[in-house]
């Protein structure tokens, strides 16, 4: 009979993989990037290195956790016997990736449950930077982690003092209508970000780097290890009517300022 895996467990073989596959990502970024395919619009790219890393991380996956489901970007979901299933993003922030922007992640969580953000239970998650070389950490109740030193997110005194980040859609139309929106939300706040790479804003939010992450039409490997950093950080990090984080919505934010902030989001229509 298996032994069901602490949080603890898990988030060591999370580390260890995506520590390996960043590894080999930031090997492959000083080779040269050549552009495999786009996906959802002509500005949606994947590379050879987003395919190539993701095969790699399911290979090492199915070595150390057989019968556990794997969620990944580039290819077709496997099933879960044991339930449960690591979500992966092997690059996240591709266009940063293929532009050198230091500003992009191997993000790899391991979820209780499907590939269904409204109703999985994340365990653990390790999202790491190979350009920085910074690995952002948490487990379910374990506190979230930045190289060995625990974070806390800030306690900004206003809406009016913090700092928001957000992102854009790869679709030309939903991208006006979220600029639109925004106008109506940057008098109201210290100021903007636009980084480009969703896992990493949401772990900025649990390092305090910025207060709070707002977007919507993120996919479920976009958010399910950043979200229980900034979770175990501190942040309310809800989706919509309070459901958990999904394509529909991904809010995240300090506590001082989440009711105010939700109530922007709303008034703006972002």
């Amino acid at each position: 009979m298996s032994v069901t895996p602490t949080p603890a467990e898990l988030l060591e073989i999370a580390v260890a993989v995506a520590g390996e596959a960043a590894e080999l990502a930031a090997l492959r970024r000083s080779e040269g990037v050549v552009v495999a395919d786009t996906k959802s619009s002509a500005v949606d790219v994947v590379t050879h290195t987003d395919r190539e890393v993701e095969t790699y991380v399911r290979g090492r996956l199915a070595e150390l956790r057989p019968g556990d489901g794997f969620f990944g970007e580039e290819g077709e979901p496997d099933d879960s016997t044991t339930g449960l299933t690591w979500v992966v993003d092997p690059i996240d922030g591709t266009v940063n990736f293929l532009y050198g922007i230091p500003q992009w992640a191997v993000s790899i969580a391991v979820v209780e449950g499907g590939p269904d953000p409204l109703t999985w239970r994340t365990l653990a998650a390790a999202v790491v930077n190979p350009t920085s070389g910074e690995a952002f950490t948490a487990s379910v109740g374990g506190g979230a982690w930045l190289d060995g030193r625990r974070l806390e997110v800030n306690a900004p005194a206003s809406l009016e003092s913090s700092l928001l980040a957000t992102g854009f859609s790869y679709d030309a139309a939903r991208r006006v209508e979220h600029a639109e929106a925004l106008v109506r939300v940057v008098g109201r706040v210290r100021d903007l970000r636009r980084l480009g790479a969703a896992s990493l804003d949401l772990c900025a939010v649990a390092a305090g780097r910025v207060d709070a992450y707002v977007e919507r039409g993120l996919k479920p490997w976009d958010h399910a290890a950043g979200a229980l950093v900034a979770a175990e950080a501190g942040a309310v990090v809800r989706g919509e009517l309070g459901q958990a984080p999904s394509e529909s919505l991904t809010f995240v934010a300090a506590p001082a300022i989440a009711q105010d902030l939700a109530a922007l989001v709303v008034e703006a229509g972002i």
